[in-house]
């Protein structure tokens, strides 16, 4: 599971002027951090289908007194490209009694190379729809630009060496495997609609195989576990405005989440779990000599 893709459906609760539903990375002073790891077989991440019991496990200031949720991450190979699909529902009741329901949708076709990324995110509160935020971005080696639809038709210019979800999360993985300490790449997800965000990722420990884990598939695997902290670098704020905790395994599965919207911190639980098949074949353009790139004819509707 991408960790921005998860930290970008949280609720619309407003932490340090920021929506925390629309995920949030520190400007050129973490960008400076960031490194590449040496040219390496990247990892094989697994399609997958995961659901996630969400219960609170820590409540510091403001009005939030319970929470409880379920979050449902689909990763799909789609030859190309790695099509995303996340569902969060979650409560909350205040000091008052008032109860809030918050359902977020996102989803995003995201080219294998990192040229580019289609995206859609919407949520409701209680029923009633925030705007959509959608469009598509594009990467190049001296940078990108992402193009806006919604809310409103607008360009925002990516920094050079932005990554996109499921490259992100490969990353971290690999940065892990390598030994390194923290990196802090930029993060496009389509989650807000002013660019790209700024991450500090924090290398907590490594789980050598075989791993305790209810899924005996994950259990061969090495894992990582990994403490990431998001930034707006439009506001300059040096707090983050939302953290995540995650065990990763070399695939790319996470099998525990911590969440902090630094009111309250919500814990998941890997509830189900299956790993989805890759396509049977996939088209290659002439002369591409096996490595060629073909998007699905369908981008998230």
């Amino acid at each position: 599971m991408p960790a921005d893709a998860l930290a970008c459906l949280m609720p619309r609760a407003v932490q340090y002027g920021v929506p925390v539903g629309r995920c949030v990375m520190v400007g050129m002073t973490l960008a400076a951090l960031w490194r590449a790891p040496p040219v390496q077989a990247a990892p094989v991440m697994a399609a997958h289908r995961a659901v996630y019991d969400l219960t609170l496990v820590a409540v510091s200031g403001g009005d939030v007194v319970t929470a409880e949720g379920r979050l449902t991450f689909v990763l799909s190979d789609m030859c190309s490209a790695w099509s995303t699909q996340q569902q969060l529902r979650l409560r909350t009741v205040d000091r008052d009694g008032a109860e809030t329901v918050s359902d977020s949708d996102y989803a995003v076709l995201e080219e294998k190379d990192g040229s580019s990324l289609v995206f859609r995110a919407d949520q409701t509160e209680n029923g009633h729809p925030d705007p959509r935020i959608a469009g598509e971005a594009h990467m190049r080696a001296t940078g990108g630009l992402a193009h806006y639809t919604d809310p409103a038709v607008h360009d925002v210019a990516l920094p050079a060496g932005t990554l996109f979800p499921v490259a992100h999360t490969a990353a971290i993985i690999q940065a892990g495997q390598d030994g390194q300490g923290p990196i802090a790449p930029y993060l496009f997800d389509g989650t807000v609609d002013t660019g790209a965000l700024g991450t500090y990722v924090l290398f907590l420990g490594h789980d050598a195989p075989p791993v305790a884990t209810t899924f005996p598939v994950l259990a061969p695997l090495a894992a990582q576990r990994v403490h990431i902290a998001y930034y707006n670098p439009t506001t300059r704020d040096m707090a983050p405005v939302f953290e995540t905790g995650m065990r990763y395994f070399s695939n790319g599965v996470a099998d525990r989440v911590d969440m902090d919207f630094g009111q309250f911190r919500m814990a998941g639980t890997l509830r189900e779990f299956r790993l989805l098949p890759a396509p049977d074949h996939c088209p290659v353009p002439a002369g591409a000599r096996g490595h060629g790139r073909v998007s699905p004819a369908h981008p998230p509707a």
